[in-house]
C-alpha cells in the first residue's frame, strides 16, 4: 500500500520514511515508531493497518543517521544487531533522531492532526516526542523500554498520551509502571497480560488479545484526539 519517500530534517539531514496513504480524504495522520529492527515489514505493516483506518500514516527510518536500509528480522542475532544500532542513535548529539521525528510530524500534517505510536525502543521515543516536541494532537507509546526510568518519567507532556504495557515484560518492571503512573497522572495507562512486544505477530512474545484490545483502544484515542 504505502512507498518510501524522502524526508529532510531542519539540520539538512535527508532519510527515508514508508508513507502509507488511506484511500479517501484522511481524517488526520499517524507517525509510527519502529522498534530496534529497522521499519521492516511489521512496521510497514502498522502502518498499512492505520492508512486503511483512514489515517496517512508515515514511519520514519530512525536508525538512517548511523546505518541506512535496516531491515531485520527476530532473531537473536538480529536482536543483538539492533539494540547495537539503538545504542548508536541514542549517542548521537542532540537532538538526534529527534530531528527526524519532527520532520515526519511536520511532513504528516498535511493530514491534519498528527498522532504518535511507537513500539520497544519506538515507544520509548514516542514518549520523548510527546515531551519535545511540536505539532502532535496525541501519543500512544507501546513498552517503550526505558520510558519509566527517573530521567523519562521526569519529562512533561505536551500531548494527551495512552500508554500500554505488559505485566510480564522482563525489560520494564511493573514497579517502575506504577512509578510512571503516579508521576503522570494524566497520562492513561493500561498493562496487559503480556510480554514485551506483545503487538508484533513476527515475535513468540505475540499475544493476539492483547495486541487486539490495545489497538483498539489506540484507535479510540486517536479518534478523539486526532481525528
Amino acid at each position: 500500500m504505502g512507498q518510501f519517500t524522502e524526508l529532510r530534517s531542519s539540520d539538512g539531514f535527508t532519510f527515508p520514511a514508508y508513507v502509507a496513504q488511506p484511500s479517501g480524504k484522511a481524517r488526520g495522520a499517524v507517525v509510527v515508531i519502529q522498534e530496534i529492527f529497522g521499519v521492516n515489514s511489521h512496521i510497514r505493516s502498522v502502518a498499512d493497518g492505520y492508512a486503511n483506518d483512514g489515517y496517512l500514516a508515515v514511519a520514519p527510518s530512525t536508525f538512517h543517521r548511523v546505518k541506512p536500509g535496516v531491515d531485520l528480522g527476530y532473531s537473536e542475532a538480529d536482536m543483538k544487531d539492533g539494540f547495537a544500532l539503538k545504542m548508536a542513535v541514542e549517542g548521537l548529539p542532540p537532538p538526534g533522531v529527534l530531528a527526524d521525528i519532527q520532520a515526519s510530524i511536520d511532513h504528516a500534517k498535511q493530514a491534519g492532526k498528527v498522532g504518535i505510536v511507537g513500539y520497544c525502543w519506538g515507544g520509548l521515543l514516542t514518549w520523548r516526542a510527546a515531551c519535545l516536541l511540536d505539532g502532535l494532537a496525541a501519543a500512544a507509546p507501546y513498552y517503550g523500554g526505558g520510558m519509566t526510568t527517573p530521567e523519562e518519567i521526569a519529562r512533561k507532556t505536551k500531548c494527551p498520551v495512552m500508554a500500554h504495557f505488559g505485566k510480564q515484560d522482563h525489560w520494564i518492571s511493573m514497579e517502575s509502571v506504577g512509578a510512571f503512573e503516579k508521576a503522570h497522572p494524566e497520562v492513561v495507562v493500561h498493562v496487559y497480560d503480556a510480554n514485551h512486544g506483545f503487538n508484533c505477530d513476527q515475535r513468540a512474545s505475540y499475544k493476539a488479545e492483547a495486541a487486539s484490545v490495545a489497538r483498539e483502544r489506540t484507535l479510540a484515542f486517536f479518534a478523539k484526539n486526532v481525528g
